[in-house]
């Protein structure tokens, strides 16, 4: 298993398709939520992309968007194969790893909330409807401060 944090113009060809492969196949297939995957934020000179391989396939993904003030975790991801294994911990840790100077943010799917927690991760403001599913914007505070961060702005309808 190698985990790989990349810019959009380090991603090699055949890696970038299976990761957009992939979130396509689960956010917009499996999950049944038409909407634009493609949003322009992949190719931000301040995005990253973490991507999962086993045996040179793409398993997950996530992206770690440069928003200024924080960082902002979305679009994650795991293939079905990989559920259940330990992987999305994998993943996250070393997300969490490459994001050490600011707070993070996401917003996660409800019921994975809690696995959040496990990770640092608290409730930042009101649960809201994206896509027919339900969100929970989420925190990780760095800085040390606290504050009342309710009004976030939110990366898009698929990040989890």
């Amino acid at each position: 298993m190698q985990t790989e944090i990349l810019a959009f113009d380090q991603l090699p060809p055949r890696v970038a398709y299976e990761a957009w492969r992939l979130r396509q196949d689960v956010f917009v297939v499996e999950q049944d939520c038409p909407y634009p995957d493609l949003d322009g934020r992949d190719v931000e000179p301040g995005t990253r992309h973490l991507v999962l391989i086993d045996a040179e396939t793409v398993v997950g993904t996530l992206r770690i968007l440069d928003d200024g003030d924080v960082w902002r975790i979305g679009r994650v991801v795991l293939a079905t194969s990989a559920r259940g294994t330990g992987l999305a911990d994998t993943m996250i840790t070393a997300a969490l790893a490459a994001t050490t100077d600011r707070d993070v943010v996401l917003d996660a799917q409800s019921p994975l909330a809690g696995w959040y927690g496990s990770h640092g991760f608290v409730i930042s403001g009101a649960e809201f409807v994206e896509d027919g599913i339900a969100h929970l914007p989420m925190r990780l505070h760095l800085s040390g401060a606290e504050a009342d961060y309710g009004g976030v702005d939110r990366d898009g309808p698929r990040t989890t």
